[in-house]
């Protein structure tokens, strides 16, 4: 574990730093999980051998610092992100980023283009309004939350995975990301996409579809790669899957493979 203390913020963020010699790939897990539960068997697979790999913990998450006056908002994580980057003197890196770490990835590709050569973002929040996961909590008062609604999400987290990634966040932090999902930024990243003159690639899992912002972005020319067997979390539904889309994208420098008929594994 890797940290750098970011004094306008007054906390460290933190990352694990996978070595290798090929090219710097990025990961940016979703609203409260963290980079090695979400990506570590991704970053250590053998499709994606050979590659340097940096798992970065959001401010509010995993292993990051938590700083009570800090926003949440997605353009602030994205800054903090290029932080560290900057701090790495890394450029024209492979980002990858999930839901609410897919926004933030968006919007750092946009505001800093010397950082990023590729990006692959897995069914990110695009536009305002929040998703079944952010808007009920957004909908509470912050306070509140902070003192009863976290707990009770704890206990009737849906997957057991999900409540053990959920556990490591910080509840203020939760609230806040949540509220600027809910308000969205201006520009969106969904009209930031299809705009990016880096190539990208949006992947979306077969049992998320039919989905509006994955038909949107193809509309709009974005590359739209489906993973078999997936719903949101297809980086763990279906690891072999999302990593075939990954490799296959990155090997051909922008152009996204076709759908693959990996097996999704056995679990949950």
């Amino acid at each position: 574990m890797r940290e750098l203390f970011l004094a306008d913020r007054n906390a460290y963020i933190r990352w694990i730093d996978l070595p290798g010699d090929g090219p710097v790939r990025v990961f940016v897990h979703g609203l409260g999980c963290t980079a090695a539960s979400d990506f570590a068997h991704i970053a250590a697979h053998p499709a994606l051998r050979g590659g340097r790999a940096l798992l970065v913990d959001l401010l509010g998450h995993g292993l990051s610092d938590r700083p009570a006056d800090f926003d949440y908002r997605m353009e602030s994580q994205a800054a903090a992100v290029a932080a560290v980057l900057d701090h790495l003197g890394v450029t024209g890196v492979d980002l990858v980023g999930h839901s609410m770490g897919g926004a933030v990835s968006i919007l750092l590709a946009a505001a800093r283009p010397d950082l990023v050569a590729r990006l692959v973002v897995a069914e990110p929040n695009l536009f305002a309004g929040g998703g079944a996961f952010s808007s009920p909590v957004a909908a509470q008062d912050e306070a509140a939350f902070v003192a009863r609604g976290f707990g009770r999400m704890l206990a009737v987290a849906g997957r057991a995975d999900y409540a053990a990634r959920l556990r490591l966040a910080d509840p203020r932090a939760v609230h806040r990301s949540a509220v600027a999902l809910v308000e969205g930024t201006v520009p969106a990243p969904g009209d930031l996409l299809p705009g990016l003159a880096v190539p990208r690639v949006f992947l979306v899992g077969e049992l998320s579809m039919p989905d509006a912002d994955a038909e949107k972005m193809a509309a709009l020319g974005v590359p739209v790669t489906e993973i078999p067997r997936a719903g949101h979390n297809l980086m763990l539904d279906n690891p072999d899957g999302f990593v075939a889309a990954l490799a296959g994208f990155l090997a051909a420098e922008g152009t996204p493979p076709p759908a693959t008929g990996l097996p999704a594994p056995d679990g949950p």
